[in-house]
């Protein structure tokens, strides 16, 4: 049987990894204006944008390689509350025309990121914390 909990979290790991790392390679390239303006329009302190650099790069990174997995989605998870917030608080009941949810993506990333809280990155990761 194909029954392994470890190569089930390697999965997830690389998955949420490699798709947040996508957004954040992004951010890197195209900049945080738009981050910096959200923030601001809520009254928040531009600054706030750098974090995106650590819940979109440094955050993938090490679930990726399996160090500190569970401060790594942790920091996804703050990252994703923030994005829904700032971002997309007016969609959280929406459908789309398919019926889907709205925020099927964010919703990916804050979950999955929220179950690796849970189980850690399995014994296929540098530290296995």
């Amino acid at each position: 049987m194909f029954i392994n909990d470890d190569i089930g979290k390697l999965i997830l790991r690389l998955t949420l990894g490699f798709l947040t790392l996508l957004h954040g390679l992004h951010k890197i390239i195209h900049g945080i204006d738009g981050i910096k303006g959200m923030l601001a329009n809520a009254g928040l302190p531009e600054v706030l944008a750098y974090g995106v650099y650590v819940g979109e790069v440094l955050a993938p990174i090490m679930i990726l390689i399996g160090w500190h997995t569970r401060i790594g989605a942790g920091l996804i998870v703050i990252n994703m509350l923030f994005a829904i917030g700032l971002a997309h608080a007016h969609e959280l009941l929406d459908l789309t025309q398919h019926g889907g949810w709205a925020l099927e993506l964010q919703g990916f990333f804050l979950f999955t990121a929220l179950a690796l809280i849970f189980t850690g990155p399995g014994s296929l990761g540098i530290n296995r914390k």
